[in-house]
């Protein structure tokens, strides 16, 4: 029997505070959608998701590499952008829809699945768990108590016959707070079953902070180290900025040390080789090659596996170019490519007292560091 999952994610989630609408700001180095995806997946035979219109980009972004069926334009309010999903559902015409909110992004498997099992018996089912605080009622004093018998938090994914459900919404009533409230004014029965506190929603700021710690992660360093020779030239590159000099660095592509020792570090916290197995030297296509993009894709493979950038730090070794007047710019220009903010990136310098190649002003340099957040799952 077919089981559509279809999930809601048109909203701008204001109180989660500033930034991207919720269902896009990352949680464990991805999107808080893609983890209701990947979630939901594992439960059902096939994915839609509902968007603000506006949010294809970032959609597209978030569920990248994903088999998703199209997804389907919201309404101004929750319960039309179901409504509109589940028409968008009339061609596959499912023979049961679990209808959820991206915020949800944590509801376990083993709880989504319950909620297909109650709809054996039931054309409507929901996760929910049992009131244990004591209830009181009152404005700025206590008047009376609340009794917790039979009260109960109710969350996603909410499953239904499909063909009742998209009827039901067809005739409901405006103000209804979830898919069960729909269902009920139908006359359609739902049944309980028993929920998940991971399934809680993000809607503060706070829940975004409890999200982040729940999922937990593992910490990774790793270093890189490079070396180029100078040769003729007017200048050189270093950490993406242009410094003049009296000479220039040997390299296949601008032999941007900076850059190459950090994009070996960034690879090595993720297992995935070095910039050699990237962009082969003996590849002309990388001849004079901006490094930046070497650094670029690096974050790039770390974002796609789920990891956060939290530091890095690049030390230049080189008895000249004077590297303390561009400093700032180089912070700038790293902190610009890899996403992060300024007190995330450190870049310093030091010499080898006259020792050395580098002393020798044959060439200079670079040593880096980098640390990265994985996800358990990709540790």
């Amino acid at each position: 029997m077919t089981v559509h999952g279809l999930i809601v994610a048109a909203g701008r989630g204001h109180r989660a505070g500033e930034g991207l609408p919720k269902q896009y700001r990352r949680i464990g180095g991805k999107p808080v959608l893609r983890h209701a995806v990947e979630g939901l997946r594992g439960v059902v035979d096939a994915v839609s998701v509902v968007i603000h219109p506006d949010d294809a980009a970032l959609y597209a972004d978030a569920v990248a590499g994903l088999d998703l069926r199209p997804w389907a334009a919201g309404g101004a309010t929750r319960q039309e952008s179901v409504r509109l999903g589940l028409e968008a559902l009339a061609g596959d015409t499912p023979a049961r829809v679990l209808i959820h909110d991206a915020a949800r992004a944590f509801m376990p498997g083993e709880a989504m699945r319950r909620v297909v099992t109650a709809l054996d018996h039931a054309p409507g089912a929901c996760p929910a768990l049992p009131v244990t605080d004591s209830l009181r009622s009152g404005g700025t004093h206590v008047e009376g108590e609340v009794s917790r018998d039979g009260l109960h938090r109710v969350q996603t994914p909410q499953g239904f016959d499909y063909a009742a459900i998209r009827a039901a919404h067809g005739s409901a009533p405006a103000g209804c707070t979830d898919d069960v409230a729909v269902a009920r004014a139908a006359g359609l029965a739902v049944a309980l079953v028993p929920g998940d506190e991971r399934g809680f929603k993000l809607t503060t700021p706070e829940d975004f902070v409890r999200a982040e710690a729940m999922i937990g992660g593992v910490s990774r360093s790793a270093q890189g180290y490079d070396v180029h020779r100078f040769g003729p030239g007017d200048h050189v590159w270093l950490c993406g900025v242009q410094i003049p000099h009296s000479h220039g660095l040997i390299g296949h592509s601008d032999a941007d040390a900076g850059l190459h020792a950090l994009t070996d570090a960034l690879l090595s916290t993720i297992g995935a080789g070095d910039i050699g197995d990237h962009f082969p030297p003996s590849d002309p296509q990388w001849r004079g090659a901006s490094s930046d993009r070497f650094l670029v894709h690096a974050a790039q493979l770390i974002a796609a596996r789920g990891g956060i950038i939290d530091h890095v730090d690049v030390t230049l070794i080189c008895e000249a170019p004077k590297i303390g007047p561009h400093r700032a710019a180089m912070r700038a220009r790293l902190a610009e490519l890899l996403g992060l903010a300024s007190d995330q990136v450190s870049v310093k310098a030091t010499t080898t007292e006259g020792l050395g190649f580098t002393g020798r002003r044959e060439g200079l340099a670079a040593s880096a560091m980098a640390t990265v957040r994985v996800a358990r799952s990709s540790a």
